[in-house]
């Protein structure tokens, strides 16, 4: 057993955080107030269709995928906009989460066609406003991480952290 836990650790030490390709970092993300299971439902159809347009195809949690999900922590809804039918590329991610059920956070990639990503991308936020005009911005910090929920705060224009909280978010890792 002790030759099992110092191998263990002996690996864990090994192993670092890989850097994140540029491609892969969260350039644009948006809290939709999704409260009803009605608009869960029309959320997915929009992802869905934009998706297709794109030649994107959308991976969502089932009740059941989310029952089970929240026996770690409460969620109501989980889906993935991805390209190639192998999951090349994440194109856009959106959840709830045990702090903001009913408040879905979409966030959005720069993407390994950038310029493909972003017309995608301002479509979709675009018909998102449209449908769910309580629709928010949320602040990506120079780290790249969105703040937790209960640093930020409302204003006209979205979301922005809390002055108390931003220096935690500097170029250091996320």
């Amino acid at each position: 057993m002790r030759r099992l836990i110092l191998c263990l650790s002996v690996i864990c030490t090994a192993c670092g955080v890989a850097e994140q390709p540029k491609w892969a970092e969260t350039i644009a993300a948006y809290e939709v107030p999704l409260p009803t299971d009605t608009d869960k439902a029309r959320f997915i159809r929009l992802l869905r269709e934009e998706g297709a347009s794109q030649g994107f195809h959308v991976d969502a949690a089932t009740r059941d995928d989310l029952a089970i999900q929240s026996e770690v922590s409460p969620m109501t809804f989980n889906a993935s906009v991805w390209r190639g039918e192998e999951d090349e590329e994440l194109m856009a991610s959106a959840m709830d989460f045990r702090d903001r059920i009913g408040r879905v956070w979409i966030s959005f990639p720069l993407g390994q066609e950038s310029a493909r990503s972003a017309r995608f991308r301002d479509k979709l936020v675009s018909k998102i406003k449209e449908l769910w005009p309580a629709t928010a911005s949320l602040p990506i910090m120079p780290n790249g991480a969105i703040p937790l929920t209960e640093e930020l705060v409302r204003t006209a224009a979205g979301y922005s952290v809390n002055a108390s909280a931003a220096a935690k978010y500097s170029d250091a890792d996320p």
